[in-house]
């Protein structure tokens, strides 16, 4: 008999073993292969144009007309098309938002791409398993030993078995980390969905104001071309002016009544694609719709710093996690190039009678642990690493360029909207300076002082000179709402987010 104090000696060395095998086995299982990732660091600029700040615009003595200045470092609210101050944009913005199909589809992708990664979470847990066996077995005589007598017996065997896959080298937890990414770019992608479908619906609204006024001037301009040919032919046929001033008024007219269907296409095509924005079908037009006269133009433009534009922009953030994704598949690849341990354990119990299976001498169990080590697959493995890095490579040179195209937008909305003012306050003074031109060479016309053929011509220059500031008008509303949309639109100061775009804990980072 061994004596006691060497006895516990030798318990205490193998508890001491075994608490340096779980430490070296949690210490392993800290591992992560593969590059942690990174977020890009922003731009280190501190304007959007090279001139650095964006002034004020100049202002104009027409609807739409007045100033706007940029306020550089003011966020964005998150329902930014009530700047506009129309309960009918409002209303038809909040429509869209709840029917358009596309992003019903955007929010299904996020909730899939969200449980996916919660399913691959849970390689990270131990897998159980429940098998229960019942067998009827006859063994012949030849078998059982005893000539001319055999046996007809029931075996059964529930049996637990646990498997454990030990991510060792944290290549399970890589591949989770790069499908939460996968999830985190869906719901960036949802974001740039409805931030896409608000713009495009008041972008719509304010072409479908525009349609409208060019149609209402389109129809003043008839009406009094129309009069003006019933005055030129009464004084034809009093020999007061000649046929050939009949000829040239009856022709411009019929050039006026010419671009009317023209518009009217365009406003019925427009209010199609309106119908589609809102999840409507064409038929179910009920006519909403907003005047130029009735919007009201931002006075202050909010300007996100430089710095905090990538953090805001959907699609910016969309790359971001491309590129997370792509980083990670860094580690799967390596993780695969090492070997993997896994621990396995079944308990259960063998009888040949049901009442019987609980009994000591009836249990049955097994432990094992395995090592798998890849020695050649012909490169497949090393390739497959080089193949991440490159794609790695590739989402970040996308990103780049992502935020480039971002400074470019935000850029080109300042510059549109500084040339803006500057066309509406122009346009507007030719439309005034055409009305005077027009009004004196009629005079001149009716004194003998003018040929009707440069009243046509000075009625032209009016009629374009009036299309162009009712284009213009609109065009100062539709670049206002385009560096909105190029600021990221604020979808994150937005009151209430739907569920989809609530991240729920994967169970990766219960686990961690």
């Amino acid at each position: 008999m061994r004596p006691v104090s060497s006895h516990r000696s030798r318990h205490a060395r193998s508890r001491a073993k075994s608490a340096v095998s779980v430490g070296l086995l949690l210490l392993l299982g800290a591992c992560t292969v593969g590059p942690d990732f990174e977020t890009p660091a922003a731009p280190s600029v501190d304007g959007y144009t090279s001139d650095g700040r964006a002034g004020a615009t100049v202002g104009a003595d027409v609807a739409g007309g007045g100033p706007q200045r940029f306020v550089a470092g003011r966020d964005i609210p998150g329902e930014w098309w009530k700047l506009f101050r129309s309960r009918t944009i409002d209303a038809l913005v909040a429509e869209a938002l709840r029917n358009h199909p596309d992003l019903d589809a955007a929010e299904a992708a996020l909730r899939s791409a969200r449980e996916t990664a919660l399913s691959e979470g849970g390689a990270l847990l131990p897998q159980v398993g429940l098998t229960a066996d019942q067998t009827r077995l006859g063994v012949s005589p030849a078998q059982s030993g005893m000539r001319g007598k055999g046996s007809v017996f029931d075996l059964s065997k529930p049996s637990v078995a646990v498997s454990y896959d030990l991510d060792v080298f944290g290549g399970e937890r890589r591949k989770i980390e790069g499908l939460e990414a996968a999830a985190e770019n869906q719901r960036f992608q949802l974001e740039a969905a409805q931030l896409t479908l608000t713009a495009n619906v008041v972008t719509t609204l304010i072409a479908d104001a525009s349609l409208r006024a060019q149609i209402a001037a389109t129809r003043d301009i008839i009406r009094a071309e129309t009069e003006q040919l019933e005055l030129l032919r009464k004084q034809f046929a009093l020999g007061a002016v000649a046929q050939t001033d009949v000829l040239l008024q009856d022709s411009n007219l019929a050039q006026s009544k010419a671009g009317l269907p023209v518009l009217e296409k365009q406003l019925a095509q427009n209010r199609n694609q309106l119908m589609a924005y809102l999840g409507r079908l064409p038929s179910e037009d009920k006519g909403e719709h907003v005047s130029l006269g009735e919007l009201r133009l931002p006075g202050e433009l909010p300007l996100s710093l430089p710095s905090s534009l990538v953090r805001q922009r959907p699609d910016v953030l969309a790359a971001e996690e491309s590129l997370r994704r792509a980083n990670a598949q860094i580690g799967v690849a390596t993780a695969n190039m090492l070997p993997k341990l896994s621990l396995s354990a079944a308990f259960g119990s063998q009888a040949l009678s049901p009442h019987e299976l609980f009994g000591a001498q009836t249990a049955a169990w097994n432990l094992a642990a395995g090592v798998s080590q890849p020695l050649f697959r012909g490169g497949s493995l090393l390739h497959a690493r080089e193949a991440a890095i490159a794609g790695r490579d590739q989402a970040a040179a996308q990103y780049r360029s992502t935020v480039i195209k971002a400074f470019q937008n935000v850029a080109d909305c300042l510059r549109a909207i500084q040339a803006d003012a500057k066309i509406l306050a122009a346009q507007a003074e030719a439309e005034r300076a055409a009305a005077r031109s027009l009004e004196i060479s009629r005079n001149q016309f009716r004194i003998g002082g003018s040929t009707w053929t440069t009243v046509l011509t000075v009625d032209q220059s009016y009629q374009n000179a009036r299309i162009a500031r009712v284009k213009a008008q609109a065009q100062r509303h539709a670049d206002t709402v385009a560096l909105f949309q190029a600021l990221g639109g604020g979808w994150w100061n937005r009151v209430e987010e739907t569920p989809a775009a609530e991240p729920r804990p994967s169970v990766a980072q219960v686990v961690r």
